[in-house]
């Protein structure tokens, strides 16, 4: 059975800094909201069905079983991320540092605007193999894109890391954990927390810049606020 529902499960992004509402399924909203309180293995499919208002056997109708809601929900999230990410690039152009800081900034976006559905990253553990293959294929796509825009800087001095890939790989963890940590209500904007990935990002890979501070950011300059990020007052 097809784990998807007949219906598009992700709202196509029109422009990859603009967010709306999450539009989902009514099932897999209830069902990545059980999973973030409760984790994969916590969650029942009948505690699903319940937060949605339907049987069991309803549910089962729209998704074969808890497996395929995860699967879904992750694999609709790695795409969204992909799709603004090629956006952001695209908009970019051939400079290897435009694009580099459009693609940061559009994960660190991603992951504070969508904090609920990027934190199941976290569930890949539970994934079964051949949704797991999937998945990772399609996160491994993602680093290999940013990975390629690395070296397209290091050929023409914009970076100077002698370590690529794991330039690469630490700056989309430090990316990632903002799905961990941010709060609309906390000190920083979504905007402002991009603004200091994208500097801490380039300080990876080995931009001059970023250690200088002779760097053009393609945000507004703001004072410090002066607070951690992990301030909740």
């Amino acid at each position: 059975m097809n784990a998807e529902p007949n219906q598009d499960t992700t709202h196509p992004a029109e422009h990859w800094r603009s967010y709306g509402p999450l539009d989902l399924h009514p099932i897999l909203l209830h069902a990545m909201e059980a999973f973030n309180e409760q984790g994969y293995h916590g969650t029942s499919v009948r505690d699903i069905a319940g937060r949605v208002g339907v049987t069991v056997p309803a549910l089962y109708y729209h998704y074969e079983n808890k497996q395929a809601l995860l699967a879904t929900l992750l694999e609709a999230s790695i795409k969204d991320v992909l799709d603004r990410c090629r956006a952001a690039a695209g908009e970019a152009g051939d400079d290897p540092l435009a694009r580099f800081r459009g693609t940061v900034e559009s994960i660190v976006l991603y992951m504070a605007h969508r904090r609920q559905l990027a934190f199941l990253d976290t569930e890949i553990r539970s994934l079964e193999p051949r949704n797991r293959a999937r998945y990772v294929a399609l996160r491994d796509y993602l680093e290999h894109m940013l990975l390629d825009t690395v070296e397209a800087g290091r050929a023409q001095g914009v970076f100077t890391t002698p370590i690529p890939g794991d330039a690469v790989r630490s700056v989309l963890v430090m990316c990632q954990g903002v799905a961990n940590w941010f709060r609309a209500d906390g000190p920083l904007t979504a905007e402002e927390v991009a603004e200091r990935h994208v500097l801490l990002s380039l300080g990876t890979v080995g931009h001059p810049g970023a250690v200088t501070g002779d760097l053009s950011l393609p945000f507004p300059r703001r004072p410090s606020l002066g607070r951690s990020y992990l301030s909740r007052g």
